[in-house]
């Protein structure tokens, strides 16, 4: 704890420390429900379609992805099933060229001159098919020039196995070089964290590769999902809206060689304006986290995701650095790439937000009133703080001699709700708040 604020200072605290030492971690959330999620933490959507009725058809008009989007096992079992039909029935063909021809029962006559020499069986067939396809040519069995029909067939499967080849080993190839895997060394922050930042309140998480190799032109993209009533009484289940991170001054532009912080400034245009702790306990959203980029080694577009529920986010926390000058270069610490530490008395930063000039008036009065929410959902009657957690003399400290509006002080009702509470509490009363 001592080297920590020797580091950072005085004002932050650190919310649990494991016991071996590896790092700080963030404190046990209360267990709740396990609810659907829209995207999982790996990426995967939990999307099925059902009931497509006679729109099947559409998969076999593009059935080259079709064959790509399927499972591995799937994959190979069409793959052998594939060369294995297509063997056999060109075998069939070179058996019923010579069961026509009479050469299966004059085979051993040294005098006549068969279609394919040493062809007297489906075995024998089956044989010269291969070396003929494979180009293996043995020169035991060899097609003659008295047989048209057997050129005819000879560059008949030429052709198809031109064209097999070409699309089942193309779609082996384009399977196995998709850079979906190329994804499971970017990572994520298991949570996202909201504190200040450069006098703003903002919405952080992190993103880092564990590759060398660079993510080129690597972008990154935030959607807010929530479920919402329009005016006109239509219900809009996990409706989209954009969570700017940086669109606008090309912060969106990721050099992803070490851990970054990706941030949102909840300001007036972010859907999270009217967010306060305790509104996080009982309203239900999910942010989805899209990063994308070009594989460096292989040119091709990967994209990972990420979601970060409700529960998910942490209020008034900060990363743990992860990166120490070394000599002669940078260190990325990784085992600390999901710590977070908690900061003390960061809420009274709110009352600087910036409004009317010197940051006073309504958006004072609104900052107070927020952090006198945010108290009572804490500190509701039976629940305790957690352990970790300053007292409230500390975390919610309102400052009542700030001048508001009207020449009065702008945080007097807030101060006064959060003596009143620590009074009844202090002796012995029922908080009915």
């Amino acid at each position: 704890m001592s080297a920590l604020r020797k580091k950072f200072g005085d004002d932050y605290q650190v919310v649990t420390t494991s016991s071996s030492g590896s790092g700080f971690n963030q404190p046990a959330p209360e267990k709740k429900k396990k609810r659907q999620r829209f995207v999982d933490k790996n990426g995967r959507c939990n999307v099925q379609h059902g009931n497509l009725g006679g729109e099947t058809s559409r998969y076999l008009s593009d059935l080259f992805t079709t064959l790509v989007d399927l499972k591995w096992r799937w994959n190979l079992f069409i793959f052998i099933l594939t060369y294995t039909v297509a063997w056999l029935f060109m075998a069939f063909l070179w058996w019923v060229i010579a069961y026509i021809r009479g050469d299966l029962h004059r085979a051993q006559d040294p005098k006549y001159t068969p279609c394919v020499a040493n062809v007297y069986n489906f075995p024998s067939a089956f044989l010269f098919f291969i070396e003929t396809e494979a180009t293996i040519g043995y020169g035991y069995r060899y097609i003659t020039d008295k047989c048209p029909e057997g050129i005819i067939l000879f560059l008949f499967q030429s052709i198809l196995g031109s064209i097999v080849d070409a699309f089942l080993i193309g779609c082996m190839f384009i399977k196995m070089s998709q850079p979906k895997k190329r994804a499971e060394t970017l990572m994520f922050s298991e949570h996202a964290a909201i504190s200040m930042r450069d006098g703003k309140l903002t919405l952080m998480f992190r993103v880092g590769n564990l590759r060398n190799s660079h993510m080129v032109s690597a972008q990154i993209r935030c959607k807010l999902l929530k479920s919402r009533q329009t005016p006109e009484g239509e219900f809009l289940p996990l409706d989209q809206l954009e969570l700017d991170v940086g669109f606008s001054t090309g912060a969106d532009q990721l050099f992803l060689v070490s851990p970054l912080t990706i941030c949102h400034v909840i300001d007036t245009k972010s859907p999270f304006y009217e967010l306060s702790q305790r509104s996080m306990q009982t309203e239900q959203f999910e942010i989805v986290v899209i990063l994308e980029g070009i594989v460096e080694t292989t040119g091709m577009t990967c994209q990972a995701r990420t979601s970060y529920t409700e529960d998910e986010v942490l209020w008034g926390h900060r990363f743990f650095p992860v990166i120490s000058l070394e000599e002669g270069f940078f260190k990325v610490d990784y085992s600390q790439f999901h710590a977070t530490f908690e900061r003390r008395g960061w809420e009274e930063q709110l009352h600087g937000l910036p409004g009317e000039p010197g940051g006073q008036g309504q958006h004072r009065h609104q900052a107070a009133i927020q952090v006198a929410e945010n108290a009572r959902g804490r500190l509701r009657p039976g629940r305790a703080p957690h352990a970790s957690q300053a007292p409230e003399d500390e975390l919610y400290h309102v400052r009542d001699d700030l001048p508001g509006e009207h020449g009065r002080p702008a945080h007097e009702a807030a101060a006064h709700q959060l003596r009143a509470r620590r009074f009844r509490r202090e002796t012995g009363e029922q908080d009915g708040l």
